[in-house]
């Protein structure tokens, strides 16, 4: 599945601080190889270069919960 700008996603790393929390990609892109990465930004930072099989598609659940925080 690819993703594209906006889109919400989990990141699941477990080297990265962000791992398993819901970030929103900011940027896509693609090696001379034709591998896409993404620029996912968080609330606390940002993290670079993920790859697609560390991202998830966030359910409508975390969008929900992460509004209520915003509130």
């Amino acid at each position: 599945m690819s993703f594209d700008e906006d889109d919400r996603v989990v990141l699941h790393d477990e080297h990265s601080e962000f791992d398993g929390e819901t970030g929103t990609i900011t940027q896509t892109m693609e090696s001379m190889f034709g591998d896409v990465t993404y620029t996912i930004s968080f609330e606390d930072g940002q993290e670079t270069g993920v790859p697609e099989d560390a991202l998830e598609e966030a359910d409508e659940e975390d969008d929900d919960a992460e509004d209520v925080d915003d509130e």
